[in-house]
């Protein structure tokens, strides 16, 4: 009997919630949404005290809630595991970018893993309302219409060591479909800085692109991950919504991603270059924050769930 392997539960304090996580030494926090918000808040852009002041692209990123995922047709999903999971939605409008973040900092350098399990969605809407749209295909009792109505979601970093100031974002996107309605279905990297508000008054951004959101300017500015097609779960109808685990681990220490897991397909991001900023930033040493976004390309709302959060550290 000794070599069985010990119980992922006694590893975990017998936390049955903790067991489906793989996380590193130490716990940094986790968050269950059924116990409150857990410092998820919207990312507001930048400003010196007048909300009129604030940069178009970062002007209304619309704040996250606290959902029971709940549907005309079914009800309420709940969460994977509980009642309420945390909710990011765009507004119906092409191009629209809704975005979540946590804020902390870090009292070391070195890995640092952040874990979720996620579940998207385009808003259940009536057709006639909306009329077509890009790439939408006719229902045949499988594949859903839907699924070409919803754009992309990102997960992202934002970091800022102290010796030297030094500042940059790890960023892992997954595009489900370009701006025509065309299904991409694969997982993309940035190439380019996000722009800032310091940048934006520098006058190092330049404006005006049909497709420019706030991570990037263009959709040039991003790239394939080696290995990253991947198709996820949509399930058929606009209502059904599917669990997926994300496991993503980067390093403050050289400011570079390690490794990125979406479910069973585990892809090296070592080699990426990660974008660094020329500029210094004043009043951010030891920045460890953490962004959600999600993104759509038509008129119809798209969401992003979250049934809990663990970021864990090799400190």
């Amino acid at each position: 009997m000794s070599s069985l392997r010990p119980s992922p539960l006694r590893a975990y304090g017998s936390d049955p919630r903790l067991s489906k996580y793989n996380p590193l030494a130490r716990i940094l926090f986790y968050d269950d949404f059924d116990e409150g918000m857990n410092g998820w808040c919207e990312l507001v852009g930048n400003h010196a005290g007048d909300l009129r002041d604030i940069r178009k692209m970062a002007l209304d990123f619309r704040p996250p809630q606290l959902s029971t995922c709940s549907y005309f047709d079914i009800g309420t999903h709940g969460s994977m595991e509980g009642t309420y999971s945390l909710k990011v939605a765009t507004r119906n409008q092409p191009n629209h970018l809704a975005v979540a973040i946590k804020r902390v900092t870090s009292a070391a350098t070195g890995l640092v893993q952040f874990e979720t399990y996620f579940a998207f969605k385009a808003e259940q809407v009536v057709r006639d309302r909306i009329g077509r749209l890009p790439g939408q295909r006719n229902w045949d009792g499988n594949a859903a219409p839907s699924e070409l109505q919803f754009g992309e979601v990102t997960f992202s970093n934002d970091i800022c060591s102290t010796d030297p100031m030094s500042r940059c974002h790890g960023v892992v996107r997954y595009r489900n479909t370009d701006p025509g309605g065309n299904l991409v279905q694969h997982w993309m990297y940035p190439t380019t800085v996000e722009p800032t508000t310091k940048m934006e008054r520098m006058g190092l951004v330049k404006l005006g692109h049909p497709n420019q959101d706030f991570f990037s300017l263009a959709p040039e500015d991003w790239k394939p991950v080696p290995n990253g097609d991947q198709p996820l779960c949509f399930n058929e109808t606009a209502s059904k919504v599917n669990w997926h685990y994300v496991r993503w681990l980067f390093d403050t220490e050289t400011s570079r991603n390690v490794e990125f897991q979406c479910n069973d397909r585990v892809m090296d991001l070592s080699e990426i270059e990660v974008p660094k900023y020329d500029e210094p930033y004043h009043g951010l040493p030891n920045l460890l924050n953490f962004y959600l976004a999600v993104r759509t390309h038509t008129n119809v709302r798209n969401f992003l769930y979250l049934d809990s959060v663990l970021v864990s550290v090799d400190w």
